[in-house]
């Protein structure tokens, strides 16, 4: 006990409950594991968003197409991936079931196998839907700018789509609008109001080397970074009606 134990009893002890409140290790072991969680949805989320950036950079070299991420566009999308990580994913929630799990063994890695195929695979699709959006426009009359700024839309929408879907390996996407977490708003916000300054500001827009874009440009690439995330969440509901299955058996 940290308020009653004696000095002696403190320095030996191997864990002090600073309130003399047994409740408190129970609070301790939920905030370990959420702590535990967050780090692992955190790993997952950088994996995911650096493979379409590392891919999409390397592409144009390997095909000939012309570049299409300059530094200026890697640091504006570094300005969201470091508050995600920093802030959105440390303020989230506790899983619903976090306290019903059992103790996990002490040699379990924090990024094991799995999770990193599945954040691999994230990235991977993302990077499809830009380099496919890229590639369709570049055949069929988009100048080089326009294909340039349709490929970064989907980009920037895919980072935001793998956030969201990423605050939770359990819960949809959906349920997850329910779940509060006030850095969501601010970062997601800050992300469609810069993303709309360098595409229709003059001055930004020739620095970004990007073009206008019309409302149907503006679909499309919402459109395809909206589809390269989806897919995950047929995996969650896959793997929930699993559980739900193992626990009836």
């Amino acid at each position: 006990m940290g308020e009653r134990g004696t000095d002696v009893a403190r320095e030996s002890a191997a864990l002090v409950l600073l309130d003399d409140d047994f409740a408190s290790i129970v609070e301790a072991v939920k905030m370990g594991r959420r702590i535990f969680d967050n780090l692992k949805k955190a790993m997952a989320y950088i994996i995911s968003v650096h493979v379409p950036i590392a891919g999409i950079s390397l592409l144009p070299i390997l095909v000939g197409w012309p570049v299409v991420l300059f530094p200026v566009h890697v640091v504006f999308l570094e300005l969201i991936i470091d508050p995600a990580c920093s802030i959105i994913f440390e303020a989230e929630e506790a899983e619903e079931n976090i306290m019903r799990r059992k103790p996990r063994d002490a040699d379990e890695p924090l990024f094991g196998k799995r999770m990193f195929i599945l954040s691999f695979m994230q990235g991977f699709f993302s990077f499809l839907a830009v380099a496919g959006v890229f590639w369709y426009s570049l055949n069929n009359g988009g100048s080089e700018s326009e294909a340039r700024t349709l490929a970064f839309i989907t980009l920037v929408i895919s980072n935001l789509g793998i956030i969201m879907v990423n605050r939770s390996w359990a819960k949809s996407i959906f349920a997850l609008l329910k779940v509060k977490n006030p850095a969501i708003a601010w970062v997601v916000s800050a992300t469609i109001i810069f993303l709309g300054i360098v595409i229709y500001v003059p001055a930004l827009q020739n620095i970004f080397h990007f073009s206008f874009m019309h409302l149907n440009d503006i679909v499309i690439s919402l459109s395809l970074g909206v589809i390269s995330v989806a897919w995950f969440e047929v995996v969650k509901y896959i793997s929930n009606i699993r559980k739900v299955e193992l626990l009836k058996n």
